[in-house]
């Protein structure tokens, strides 16, 4: 069998997640993460000392090296990176510019729901700080306030009340007086993330998997990046997976539509509300922590599988039957701060999949973390019950001083939403 070398743009646990995916593929021999990070090297990667908007550099790395590069975060999409590579004739999965919109504004996202009867939250785009004040008190409290351009997943605010969204108003109109927001109103019901990975009009969708954005237990505190994940979370049924398909569908044919035709990751987070699902946002590549509990269900080798949707087949995914859960290990401070750097317990073998390193380097006193999520441990079993105790066991080994949710796939324990 022909190996080929991939490249992958990023540095997190998602991209440790993505190169063990890579890494487990017969027909891929050598995985790059640029800038990746110092830990990803005992997982069997390769760093590659490139900023993630130093287009040229990385497509004179991709030229000489890699048949394939993977986009993992939004800030290069947003930018451009694909439409150079593809101007340069390298072989890119990921959104053109134009179509990363739909996570860069989310102005543009909303306008393009309304335009394909996509069933969303009743929201106003605002320019001035008169127009969101007006708007909020139209939607009255709790509300949500969001900044339209990219924020690393903390650009949302949801108030309670009227004064706090108030304040979270002011904070946008400070940083300009002409700003885009928009206001919208709070839904209630469960959250869902789904992953299509899509090429022109053929696309497949990956199991529902939930993430816990608030930084405390109960759902609790500021937005982060996410503190964990579960999937497939099963308290979404047949019937939900049906209906999230169905606005899938219907998000692609939007994009044919509008003559937006790319490729990449389609990233649609659902409120299942009693009157049904709602999109909540865009985004336009693969979540984090979602990835890590996604990509060790597919059986499939994720490089043909990529190739041959790039090239226009239609994959069929074969799927393990195991449930994942993954707890983020995070800096006491995140999100506000993630100084200083505290030691970290890196496992002597770790174990491939189980612990995914993010912001993790080594410094004087050895092993530390340099940033707010450092680092995703994952745990499997037959169910819910199973996954969630072996990942707890495991973070105890782990965590040191660094802090962690401790109800994560709470959600799961409800209810069946349909």
């Amino acid at each position: 069998m022909v190996q080929h070398n991939v490249l992958i743009v990023g540095g997190g646990a998602r991209e440790s997640a993505l190169g063990l995916a890579f890494r487990r593929a017969p027909s891929v021999d050598r995985v790059y993460v640029a800038p990746g990070n110092q830990a990803m090297k005992l997982l069997g990667l390769d760093p590659v000392p490139i900023a993630v908007d130093d287009f040229d550099r990385l497509l004179d790395f991709a030229r000489g090296h890699v048949d394939l590069t993977f986009v993992g975060p939004e800030v290069p999409l947003v930018g451009g990176i694909v439409d150079a590579f593809m101007a340069a004739g390298q072989q890119i999965f990921g959104p053109h510019q134009r179509l990363a919109q739909l996570e860069g504004s989310k102005g543009f996202a909303k306008a393009f729901m309304q335009r394909h009867g996509i069933p969303t939250a009743r929201s106003v785009v605002t320019h001035t700080l008169t127009e969101a004040q007006a708007a909020m008190r139209e939607f009255g409290a709790p509300v949500v306030v969001k900044a339209d351009g990219l924020a690393a997943g903390k650009g949302v605010r949801v108030a309670a009340t009227i004064a706090e969204a108030e304040a979270a108003l002011d904070g946008l109109y400070r940083q300009g007086a002409d700003a885009t927001v928009v206001v919208e109103e709070y839904l209630t019901g469960q959250e869902a993330s789904v992953m299509t990975l899509f090429a022109g009009t053929h696309f497949v969708t990956l199991p529902l998997s939930q993430d816990h954005k608030r930084r405390f237990n109960g759902d609790a505190g500021p937005n982060t990046g996410g503190m964990g994940a579960i999937s497939p979370a099963p308290q979404f049924g047949a019937t939900a997976a049906a209906e999230a398909q169905a606005i899938v569908q219907r998000t692609i044919t939007g994009i044919h539509a509008d003559g937006l035709d790319g490729c990449g990751v389609l990233y649609t987070g659902l409120m299942f509300t009693a009157d049904g699902p709602r999109v909540l946002e865009y985004n336009v590549r693969l979540g984090d922590p979602e990835t890590q509990v996604l990509l060790p269900q597919i059986k499939d080798d994720l490089y043909v599988t990529i190739t041959n949707l790039m090239a226009g087949q239609q994959p069929q995914l074969h799927l393990n039957g195991q449930t994942y859960s993954a707890v983020v290990l995070a800096h006491p401070g995140y999100p506000a701060t993630s100084r200083p750097p505290l030691a970290f317990k890196v496992p002597a073998t770790p174990e491939l999949g189980q612990w995914l390193p993010a912001a993790v380097e080594y410094g004087d006193n050895g092993w530390q973390s340099s940033g707010g999520r450092v680092a995703t441990v994952v745990g499997a079993g037959d169910n819910i019950q199973t996954a969630t105790k072996l990942v707890y066991q495991l973070v105890d080994q782990l965590a040191g001083e660094l802090a962690f949710r401790e109800d994560i796939g709470y959600h799961a324990l409800m209810e069946p939403v349909r």
